[in-house]
């Protein structure tokens, strides 16, 4: 369960079935409430229904900058972290952080995690922003 007494709503975008399953399971089991999308464009029009807490964003989806455009999105419409995940280390040998204030500026997600994620790590990371 969340540190809070209410339930948290993470909204869940990659274009990857299987993270998706697995890391919905595995928010369920923590206490959360999960919102799915596959697409920048499906989690757009989940948004217009429903309201997140938080939202986990992969980065190459549709396009290879997909990510980077739902963050820049959904920092400008919404009051929500976003943690974004992504693969492009491995799958391109380019590697980038958003450890400084410049880079999360220009990322416009508040954490950066390598895929594969452990959920510990990215549990830790979502408590620590809804509680800041």
């Amino acid at each position: 369960m969340t540190t809070c007494d209410t339930k948290k709503t993470v909204l869940l975008v990659d274009d990857d079935p299987d993270f998706l399953l697995q890391q919905k399971l595995q928010l369920e089991a923590a206490g959360f409430d999960v919102l799915e999308a596959s697409s920048a464009k499906e989690a757009m029009q989940v948004l217009a229904k429903n309201s997140a807490d938080i939202a986990l964003v992969d980065l190459m989806m549709e396009e290879s900058d997909t990510g980077f455009q739902l963050c820049y999105k959904l920092k400008k419409q919404q009051t929500m972290p976003v943690i974004m995940v992504t693969s492009v280390a491995s799958e391109t040998g380019i590697e980038f952080d958003a450890a400084t204030d410049e880079e999360r500026r220009w990322v416009k997600a508040d954490v950066l995690l390598m895929k594969p994620v452990r959920f510990e790590q990215l549990k830790r990371e979502i408590d620590r922003l809804l509680n800041n």
